[in-house]
């Protein structure tokens, strides 16, 4: 039956590994090609909003593994209620993704108060199954019962801020997923130590999907994901942590985003990750302040003499994540 559960995986990569390119194909025809705004010239040579064909591999990984515990293994449980509640969170959240691809983000694609109110509707199947523990444990103060407290506003909070402060470490060609994939990762690892089996097959299933995609998104890239694809990674991230109960272990590892949500809040929200190409691929900071932690890398390398190159300053925000996790495995375990 393990066998049955793991095939969904393998559905899901290769769902996207062979679409992709279809993907990319039907794009170019359209002319919906986006900028390599790290590249010498921009080049509007990218394929976009990629990210659909993940978000589709991604829920047909899932009804695979809902068709597996009712037909095969029997199991008519709660749990199903939970994986349909979280897949609406997604589907609602990928679409509103689409509509500000459409928009296009050079002309500041949906507004900030619209992403928000749209987000805080997307939660709204969550709040419906008064999904996660309303009992959270805090140093020096123990046990606190939110009651109903946890469910109308820390849960809504949670998707909205996991959903929008994701899109904001990204423009670099691989970056968005391939921290999805160690993220989710992680958090999958946790979910199944902490009794939650069903939970890391959900998290997995989109890891599948995403390590299929990287083969086309990492440098240089063919396909961009789009905020279909990053606004349904954050929001993932965020109903594994409710439904799971470790809110704190995925706030810790989500530092990075944190950091990069107070360098961005420094710009007032206008200034943009990337940096400035030079003709040798190399990369310049754009502005002469730090807005990013993307510009934090550059600047860095710089500064040990090291030429910084859009691969480079990718790698190195993977390291920067794989040490909070890291971090967090000491602490928390």
């Amino acid at each position: 039956m393990n066998i049955l559960i793991l095939f969904g995986f393998f559905l899901s990569f290769f769902i996207v590994f062979f679409s992709v390119p279809y993907w990319i194909k039907k794009m170019k025809q359209l002319g919906f090609l986006w900028e390599d705004m790290n590249k010498p010239g921009n080049p509007k040579n990218v394929a976009a909003s990629g990210g659909i064909v993940v978000i589709i591999s991604f829920i047909l990984g899932v009804f695979w593994y809902i068709a597996v515990k009712t037909f095969i293994l029997k199991e008519i449980d709660g749990i199903n209620i939970k994986i349909f509640a979280l897949t609406s969170v997604i589907l609602i959240l990928s679409i509103v993704g689409i509509i500000d691809d459409w928009f296009g983000w050079h002309s500041g694609g949906l507004s900030k108060r619209t992403r928000i109110i749209l987000a805080l509707f997307a939660s709204i199947p969550l709040v419906v199954i008064n999904a996660g523990t309303s009992i959270m444990n805090f140093p020096f103060l123990g046990n606190i019962n939110f009651g109903i407290f946890y469910p109308l506003f820390l849960v809504p909070l949670g998707i909205v801020g996991a959903t929008t402060t994701y899109n904001f470490l990204a423009g670099f060609n691989g970056l968005e997923t391939g921290q999805g994939i160690l993220i989710l990762s992680f958090l999958s690892l946790v979910a199944y130590l902490n009794g939650h089996a069903w939970l890391a097959i959900i998290g997995l299933t989109m890891v599948s999907s995403l390590i299929g995609f990287w083969f086309y998104n990492r440098y240089p890239a063919k396909v961009f994901p789009g905020d279909s694809l990053t606004w349904s990674i954050g929001a993932l991230i965020a109903c594994m942590a409710i439904l799971g109960n470790f809110e704190k272990i995925a706030v810790f590892v989500f530092i990075p985003y944190i950091l990069e949500t107070g360098l961005k809040l420094r710009g007032k929200l206008k200034k943009q990750s990337f940096g400035k190409p030079n003709k040798d691929k190399t990369l310049d900071l754009r502005y002469r302040k730090i807005y990013g932690l993307e510009h934090f890398s550059i600047y860095l390398m710089k500064k040990l003499k090291i030429k910084p190159t859009e691969k480079k300053v990718v790698y190195s925000i993977h390291a920067f994540q794989i040490f909070i996790i890291i971090l967090a495995i000491i602490f928390f375990f």
